[in-house]
């Protein structure tokens, strides 16, 4: 094999594997047309500590998963470094995920901040997820984590 070759097939092999995972993103995220967190800004949870509604004009593209910023200071954060501010569990409620390895939708004000990642929950008049959660936060996270890695696979 030439040495040309090598290099070509060194350069296909990760392109495939960006436009897999990509692929996976796009197909396991807690998305509306490709939009993550119902168009809250994902940097705000961790600045302002709070959810804040993004602006469509401030879009930022990672992976197949379109995010909006309230500032352009939070979109240069995350462009920065997106693993950081993206929310576990591609978006969905993190006790749902924990609890039964369901997909379940969230409530963008209802999230907590455990060690740098940005949890979202499920919240409505009868039910709040993180209450739930925080009663047995790290059994659930240890099944959370493991639910999600089944599914994003």
């Amino acid at each position: 094999m030439k040495w040309y070759h090598s290099l070509l097939f060194l350069l296909v092999i990760p392109a495939g594997q960006l436009l897999g995972q990509t692929g996976l993103r796009s197909t396991h995220f807690n998305l509306e047309k490709g939009l993550a967190i119902q168009g809250y800004d994902p940097v705000a949870y961790f600045t302002a500590n709070k959810a804040v509604k993004g602006r469509k004009e401030l879009a930022a593209y990672a992976e197949g998963v379109t995010y909006y910023f309230s500032t352009a200071e939070n979109k240069e954060l995350f462009l920065k470094d997106f693993r950081k501010y993206e929310p576990q569990y591609g978006g969905w409620c993190a006790y749902a995920m924990g609890a039964s390895g369901e997909k379940v939708e969230i409530d963008p004000a209802t999230f907590k901040i455990v060690n740098g990642k940005l949890y979202l929950f499920y919240h409505s008049w009868t039910n709040n997820t993180l209450n739930k959660w925080n009663r047995d936060e790290s059994n659930l996270k240890t099944f959370a984590d493991q639910n999600w890695q089944k599914l994003f696979q």
